[in-house]
């Protein structure tokens, strides 16, 4: 199969690429920076260079692919500690992380709609916060949007490839947890208090923290590019989230640090304004249509999960 990512030079489309060159497929990933691009992919993995004004070019490199996998956005977060710690979101910061996805999504639709031959399946990367600060229900993909900034922008990037839907396409949204990998990602800020011997929870420790182990993603979006049956919104998060105060006993007890200094949420607030959401609210999102259709996590646990991440 002949595959075109978006967004491939992240963490997962990194990981994700390097799998599907294992499995035998061809992989494009669409990149500003080839030159930078070629040093961080696996080998095999051809970087092109994206000019996002020229949209018939893109439509002819859609042609010759039979999967589009569409993981572009701008970090919610940041991209390093520094820009999580002192970055807050603005006016103008959260219409670049809106637009970032939405543009891409609506770029590729344009592309598609132009292409001759169109592609047969078409992955849609999005994320549990789609539905908004929740409580102690488990939430399947069943369960309706939220209302807050990451709700609204999960949604409308969902909806900037809606489109395709009506084209025959076989288009499938992943809503990913917080993906948990040995290198990058947040998985090393999250445990950077706790090697300083500061960790513990933060906030009340109630809210559910929805993750997921690298390989289970990436193993995931394997699954749904083959099931020819899979369509629609699945959450891509392990089967049992945690407590945030539960993730703070186990990461300090994995690493052998003391979990009992808490960070209060006046005080990360105070630091981190509206962003400080990212850390005090959660949602116990659950892969109810993933299980049911037959994949097979290989992290379910997440003190188990953590050791063979350390």
């Amino acid at each position: 199969m002949n595959i075109l990512i978006t967004g491939g030079t992240g963490l997962i489309g990194r990981a994700l690429s390097a799998a599907l060159i294992a499995d035998g497929h061809n992989v494009s990933v669409l990149t500003r920076n080839p030159d930078k691009a070629r040093n961080n992919l696996a080998s095999g993995v051809l970087p092109i260079k994206w000019q996002s004004a020229d949209i018939e070019a893109l439509s002819r490199l859609i042609e010759t692919n039979d999967a589009v996998i569409n993981l572009a956005g701008e970090s919610i977060a940041g991209e390093n500690l520094l820009s999580i710690l002192t970055k807050r979101w603005t006016d103008e910061s959260k219409k670049r992380i809106q637009g970032s996805r939405v543009d891409m999504g609506e770029t590729l639709v344009k592309a598609i709609e132009m292409a001759e031959k169109k592609p047969q399946v078409f992955i849609q990367a999005s994320a549990v916060g789609y539905y908004g600060v929740t409580g102690e229900e488990p939430l399947n993909e069943n369960e309706p949007k939220g209302d807050d900034f990451l709700a609204e922008t999960c949604s409308s990037w969902e909806d900037s490839t809606i489109a395709l839907d009506e084209m025959g396409i076989r288009r499938v949204i992943i809503r990913t947890g917080l993906v948990l990998a040995p290198k990058g990602g947040i998985l090393p800020i999250m445990l950077l208090p706790f090697r300083l011997f500061a960790g513990g929870k933060l906030g009340s420790g109630e809210q559910y923290v929805p993750w997921i182990h690298l390989e289970d993603e990436v193993n995931a979006i394997r699954f749904l590019l083959n099931a020819e049956d899979a369509r629609g919104a699945y959450n891509l998060s392990a089967p049992y989230p945690v407590k945030q105060r539960e993730l703070a006993k186990i990461a300090g007890r994995v690493l052998h640090r003391p979990s009992f200094i808490p960070a209060p949420a006046f005080a990360l607030q105070l630091a981190l304004g509206e962003k400080s959401t990212l850390v005090l609210d959660g949602q116990r999102a659950v892969p109810e249509k993933l299980v049911t259709e037959g994949f097979s996590f290989s992290h379910k646990d997440f003190e188990s999960a953590l050791k063979t991440l350390l």
